[in-house]
């Protein structure tokens, strides 16, 4: 992945990288998580990761950079099936539901946690890029493709609504539940509530009796 890649990704696409890249990101959210922002330098990252920092310049450019391409790495572990994949009615919704459940595994990881911890308590800043950065390259990103799936859905006659991004809103609300905001909060999840596989297939289930043809 190039420097203008990483600057030019647009909410809907998702970056390539290569799995030394992907290493190196690892490392970079463990420094995050463990020390904030100010804890992801590139010497830092260069030493805990064993790779050099001409490397690291010409794989995610400055440090800005460096931090979008690490919420971009996070955000694409919530993966999508081929919308072409889909051709049949149960097949589209077995990608929905598996979308759901890398949602929740992801949204609810001990990562994307201290992700967002860190970005609302930075959120007063006028320098407040991780926020900004997750809610681009994370957020609306992962939006962007699940609207797409749910249009796809609508378009082979599976699904019926007439806004994608309520019809999303729903499907997130139906799986987050207040899940997100008890977790930020340090409530303990009960053991139901890492269930990821069966949370989604109740989400989905509940989505259908709303917008299921």
């Amino acid at each position: 992945m190039s420097i203008v890649d990483l600057h030019d990704i647009k909410p809907g696409t998702e970056p390539a990288f290569t799995p030394r890249q992907q290493e190196v990101l690892e490392c970079a959210l463990r420094l995050l998580v463990e020390g904030g922002e100010k804890a992801l330098t590139t010497a830092g990252l260069a030493r805990s990761a064993n790779c050099s920092k001409e490397s690291l310049y010409k794989w995610f450019g400055d440090r800005d950079g460096l931090l979008a391409a690490v919420v971009a790495y996070q955000a694409s572990k919530v993966h999508f099936a081929s919308e072409a994949a889909a051709t049949d009615a149960a097949t589209f919704r077995t990608h929905l539901t598996g979308f759901v459940r890398e949602l929740l595994q992801v949204l609810l990881g001990e990562t994307s946690l201290a992700l967002n911890r860190l970005a609302i308590g930075q959120s007063k800043r006028d320098d407040d890029r991780l926020g900004r950065l997750l809610l681009v390259r994370g957020k609306y990103t992962i939006s962007a493709r699940a609207r797409s799936l749910l249009e796809a859905g609508r378009f082979r006659g599976f699904l019926r609504f007439d806004d994608a991004e309520e019809a999303y809103q729903v499907l997130y609300g139906l799986a987050v539940r207040d899940l997100h905001i008890r977790q930020l909060l340090g409530d303990p999840p009960k053991p139901r509530d890492q269930d990821f596989a069966g949370q989604a297939e109740l989400a989905v289930d509940r989505f259908y009796r709303l917008f299921g043809a």
